[in-house]
């Protein structure tokens, strides 16, 4: 579900670590929703592109993919997943976990090329790739967690979910 989560305004304003950051964001999302339906369990999620100590927002355009790239070309940055749960007000757990990826040196034509191929789904990944398709081409090397890199703690979750009895163990 959608949040109306002010993103921007929880950025401009937050002085602590990247994982705090997204930490607070997977809070807030969870928070907003779970205050309308107090008896679920409410998973919020919220991943940071941070690069040289920069900040990389989702691209709106397919220019700023291509600024993406541009930035990114020939650079290892850090990608910081956070999940956090809520029921009602109470958050229940949380877990953040960090992925470093070092993209190769790509050329105008290669950027050119992987965005006429991937086109606006782009639009929806933090760093103008997704790994899980031809986003793999980007990159000499991965460290971390598949799902840390997709967007989602997946198997810490799971574990959580099982331990609450919200899913078979």
């Amino acid at each position: 579900m959608p949040t109306d989560v002010d993103e921007a305004a929880l950025k401009s304003t937050f002085t602590g670590t990247p994982s705090e950051l997204a930490l607070s964001l997977a809070a807030a999302k969870a928070a907003s929703i779970a205050i309308h339906t107090p008896e679920a369990l409410v998973i919020g999620a919220d991943q940071l592109l941070v690069c040289d100590g920069e900040y990389f927002n989702k691209p709106e355009t397919l220019s700023d993919a291509t600024a993406h790239l541009r930035a990114l070309s020939n650079r290892t940055h850090t990608l910081v997943t956070a999940v956090c749960v809520h029921q009602g007000s109470q958050p229940l757990w949380s877990h953040v976990a960090e992925a470093r990826l070092t993209m190769r040196e790509l050329s105008e034509d290669f950027i050119g090329q992987y965005l006429e191929a991937e086109g606006e789904a782009l639009l929806g990944c933090v760093g103008a790739y997704r790994l899980e398709g031809l986003g793999a081409q980007l990159f000499t090397a991965v460290e971390g967690d598949f799902f840390t890199v997709l967007g989602l703690n997946l198997l810490p979750l799971l574990g959580f979910l099982r331990e609450a009895g919200a899913i078979p163990a």
